[in-house]
């Protein structure tokens, strides 16, 4: 099967992945739309354990604040360099994490952040492991991931509040 540029268009547009690889996985998986992007996201989460023992000791504090001003969160999101932070895709995954922490109010990152005998739902109380609000069918996780493929550097969540007016 021929690989046309559209579908190199049209699988890049679903998962922000080089044009190369894009491509790669398409001739792979003999132009199947989705075993490529199947393929695609396999590779991104493998580009992201491979990266995970990487310092990161730049990123941002992004701030959301909800319309009706009565909900904000802070999160601090790391990657090992400032160019990365700078990035719009860096800065679009920041804020994505703040509105998922002002919407959902998870009490901890992940599930390794839990203390030891308390009992609670990962998908509700670790942010890592909720569903992201804008695409439910990723977690934030996913999410982080994605952006770890598309950038390739580390990237986590070092710290996050909520508040709430009268809370």
């Amino acid at each position: 099967m021929e690989i046309t540029t559209e579908m190199i268009k049209e699988l890049r547009a679903q998962c922000g992945a080089g044009v190369m690889d894009c491509r790669g996985a398409l001739v792979s998986c003999g132009g199947d739309m989705g075993k490529a992007l199947a393929a695609l996201k396999e590779k991104g989460l493998a580009k992201a354990e491979k990266k995970a023992s990487r310092s990161t000791m730049m990123g941002l504090v992004e701030a959301y604040i909800h319309t009706a001003g009565r909900i904000g969160a802070l999160v601090e999101v790391n990657c090992e360099t400032d160019f990365v932070a700078r990035t719009d895709d860096f800065k679009c995954l920041a804020h994505d994490i703040a509105m998922q922490v002002a919407a959902l109010s998870p009490a901890y990152i992940s599930e390794e952040d839990v203390p030891e005998g308390t009992k609670v739902d990962p998908v509700e109380a670790c942010l890592l492991s909720q569903p992201f609000i804008k695409d439910p069918t990723q977690t934030i996780k996913d999410r982080i991931v994605a952006t770890i493929a598309k950038t390739g550097e580390n990237i986590k969540v070092r710290r996050f509040t909520r508040f709430e007016l009268g809370n």
